[in-house]
């Protein structure tokens, strides 16, 4: 049925950053949103009103991750990134059975929702075990099965089943328009040109999302920089910009690539403490920003970062950029709440999700506050609220939230799968992948 949802705090994610104060989400039986607003502005509504204390913000926006790598947490954590993929994840990856993979989605899924993220851009195998996992969960993910050259696998055979489902079931589909499908070809390092250019084409005709990793790693492709200049300029020539694209991590961008991927419209998913911890190096943000390129968050893998808990990334990116510039303002507190919602939806292409809008989806978050965070109250200027919210609270206080209008987490536990059955299974799948 439609629902008003009222708090004393409302976050939209707009443009400014506003904050409503003792304001409403109205949202209609199909589960988008229908009105956002001050209380004493609202229309006449009759349906359930939810009541809640604290604050209401969209559900945060993951733009890179391979959640079921839950599975794998922990494995060759203090290696660089090639050997690391190279000597222990991909060998493992191996062993994974489908069913494997399920259970690492369904645990990674969970951990997400249950931090306030209701969409996640997923490159993973198995994507039918992933779509299920999330379905399963209730919560929101645009699925990208990887092409990719490695031994055992075809990257011409992997593009004609991503295309084969997208013509069979849709582009979006589920609940809500739960699941969106996509195309993940991983990187110009790990599959050549041919299979670069074909899956550009098929995803330009079928107006798919393609995810693929760019410029993680200083030494990740220095074969590809050499003979094109730079990876974005062989994607480029290769009709890779020409749709809807997700660069993920860009950390090593010349001036030239920055303004290529504004030219283009390339969104960029920043993944700030997997680079950290990979070593990988500091994102150019700053000047990403001031091209006008779409970034947004990621967490990437769960074996890589360590969790999938975004909050975190919110601050990481706060920090780092304002050391590698020398300049504590140069990300400010409205400025990563933005990139984690509305940000994150732009960069993929989805003006459906980010933000408390009419015709989005109610993706909705419920922050209480019970957290010495909130000690000084609600009743403070709205730069301090932003600024407890993202600098002190983070996810710890992540009570309750819906995915297109449906509560799939309350007071903190998921309502539509036990967790400890899911950490059970999980616990059972990653001790056989160790023996």
């Amino acid at each position: 049925m439609p629902r008003r949802f009222h708090a004393p705090v409302v976050l939209p994610a707009d443009p400014g950053c506003s904050v409503l104060r003792s304001a409403v989400v109205d949202v209609d039986d199909v589960g988008r949103i229908v009105f956002v607003g001050p209380e004493t502005m609202a229309p006449p509504f009759d349906g359930e009103v939810v009541r809640l204390g604290g604050i209401l913000l969209p559900g945060l926006v993951n733009t890179h991750a391979h959640s079921p790598m839950t599975l794998l947490r922990g494995m060759g954590g203090d290696l660089p990134l090639l050997r690391w993929l190279r000597e222990i994840i991909w060998p493992t990856e191996a062993k994974l059975k489908p069913a494997d993979v399920r259970a690492g989605m369904l645990l990674g899924s969970v951990e997400m929702l249950r931090r306030g993220v209701t969409t996640s851009a997923e490159m993973y195998f198995e994507g039918e075990q992933v779509v299920d996992a999330v379905l399963t969960t209730g919560g929101r993910a645009l699925v990208a099965p990887p092409v990719i050259e490695l031994p055992g696998m075809d990257w011409r055979s992997s593009l004609r089943s991503i295309e084969r489902w997208i013509d069979t079931d849709g582009l979006r589909f589920g609940p809500a328009e739960r699941i969106e499908l996509s195309y993940g070809p991983h990187s110009a390092y790990m599959l050549n040109t041919d299979g670069l250019r074909a899956t550009a084409e098929s995803a330009a005709a079928r107006g798919a999302l393609v995810q693929i990793h760019v410029a993680e790693a200083a030494n990740e492709d220095l074969e590809q920089r050499e003979q094109h200049g730079s990876v974005p300029k062989l994607l480029d020539s290769l009709g890779m910009f020409a749709g809807r694209t997700l660069a993920a991590h860009s950390v090593h961008l010349s001036d030239e690539d920055i303004a290529l991927f504004a030219a283009r419209g390339v969104g960029m998913a920043h993944c700030p403490g997997s680079n950290a911890k990979l070593a990988s190096g500091i994102a150019r943000i700053k000047d990403l920003r001031a091209a006008g390129v779409a970034i947004g968050l990621g967490t990437d893998g769960p074996a890589s970062n360590d969790d999938l808990d975004l909050w975190e990334e919110v601050q990481l990116t706060a920090m780092l950029a304002r050391l590698a510039n020398a300049d504590s303002t140069v990300l400010t507190a409205a400025d990563v709440f933005l990139m984690a919602t509305r940000g994150g939806a732009e960069a993929l292409g989805r003006p459906d999700l980010g933000a408390l809008e009419p015709g989005r989806w109610a993706d909705l978050v419920h922050v209480d506050l019970d957290d010495p965070a909130f000690a000084a109250g609600l009743d403070v200027p709205d730069e301090q609220l932003l600024s407890n919210l993202v600098w002190a609270a983070g996810s710890r206080r992540v009570r309750d939230v819906w995915v297109g209008g449906e509560e799939v987490v309350a007071e903190g536990e998921s309502t539509r799968v036990d967790r400890a059955e899911i950490q059970a299974s999980a616990t059972e799948t990653a001790a056989r992948l160790r023996a």
